[in-house]
């Protein structure tokens, strides 16, 4: 029995392989491209493992995803491989395309192809579980309910439109030809091994080192906040126990401003790692022009995984935040090694 990780070496899919070797011996083999935001030293704690085999390639590169279902054969493919970041793709929309809509596509024809070539109970147990994310979904007004998995797509970046796309791919995969899949869609992550390119390890980062702490518009972009490790123990749910063809959204129930983020983030590192002049961090926030075509509101019902198979988390927002801080205060020289490398 084995697991076929993509996107392993990536802040989410990393805490996925981490946390697996916390309840198993099961082995895994991570796949990740190793671009900025992948680094070997997110996978330092279980490199020694002799159950982990990592394989630097991406999704797309068909003749070494061949090699693996071949050689070892997994049980299921845990697909996190993604380009991540919207102010990325407004800049250079043809890398997500690219990695999110083509490198699926090619994952999933490898996938078949393997399904396929399976019998009796090893095809029977075989799954193929697509992470995505709640920004599919579009925006939400104020008092709109959160996105259920009923919700209809309304992309609005480059971004969301190419994991909408990776989405109606996996989902066609199912339905034309059988593929037992399972997707899931998350709200915003965050927690240890984080690249400080996202609101909160920028923040922390930025306000130690005594720059400007960016905030897009007024702030009041709201966002559902899920601790990383929350996340990955859904995934680890419904692959486990979700029922093939379903979508689960994961979410955290934490629906928080981004100048509230901040702010809080402010409080924690004056309690924790105080300015030398005494001065709150939160002089350092700096209001930036709005990102375009920033969405308003995310928030996710995360109800239907909770019933069907019983996740919930077990972080509030604050609780998480303050395991975050803590950890970016304890590891600011991984901090420092990627964001050299890239």
């Amino acid at each position: 029995m084995t697991l076929l990780v993509t996107g392993s070496a990536g802040f989410i899919g990393s805490c996925f392989v981490r946390q697996h070797f916390d309840y198993s011996v099961e082995p895994i083999v991570s796949l990740d491209a190793l671009t900025y935001a992948g680094h070997l030293s997110t996978l330092a704690p279980v490199a020694a493992k002799s159950q982990h085999f990592f394989v630097h390639a991406s999704i797309g590169d068909v003749e070494a995803v061949r090699a693996i279902l071949k050689e070892h054969k997994p049980r299921a493919i845990v697909n996190f491989a993604a380009e991540s970041h919207v102010d990325r793709s407004i800049l250079g929309p043809g890398a997500f395309i690219e990695t999110n809509v083509v490198g699926t596509y090619r994952l999933l024809e490898c996938a078949r192809e393997y399904w396929n070539s399976l019998t009796g109970d090893a095809k029977n147990a075989f799954r193929f579980l697509h992470v995505s994310t709640d920004e599919v979904y579009g925006t939400l007004g104020p008092d709109d309910a959160p996105f259920a998995e009923t919700n209809r797509y309304e992309p609005n970046s480059p971004y969301s439109a190419s994991k909408a796309a990776s989405d109606h791919l996996v989902r066609a995969w199912h339905h034309t030809y059988g593929l037992p899949v399972i997707t899931t869609n998350c709200s915003n992550n965050y927690g240890p091994y984080h690249f400080p390119e996202k609101l909160i390890p920028l923040c922390i980062m930025n306000a130690l080192n005594g720059k400007q702490l960016p905030v897009y518009g007024d702030g009041q972009q709201i966002r559902d906040w899920l601790f990383v490790e929350d996340h990955t123990r859904g995934i680890r749910a419904a692959l486990e126990q979700g029922s093939v063809g379903e979508t689960y959204n994961i979410g955290g129930w934490n629906e928080k401003a981004n100048l509230d983020v901040v702010r809080l983030i402010c409080s924690l590192l004056d309690e924790l790692q105080p300015r030398a002049d005494g001065i709150s961090y939160s002089t350092q926030i700096a209001f930036v022009t709005d990102r375009p075509g920033h969405d308003r509101r995310y928030a996710i019902d995360a109800r239907k995984i909770e019933r069907e198979l019983g996740w919930k988390p077990a972080e509030t927002f604050e609780t998480g935040i303050q395991k975050t801080v803590r950890w970016y205060l304890a590891n600011q020289a991984w901090v420092d090694e990627v964001t050299a490398a890239r």
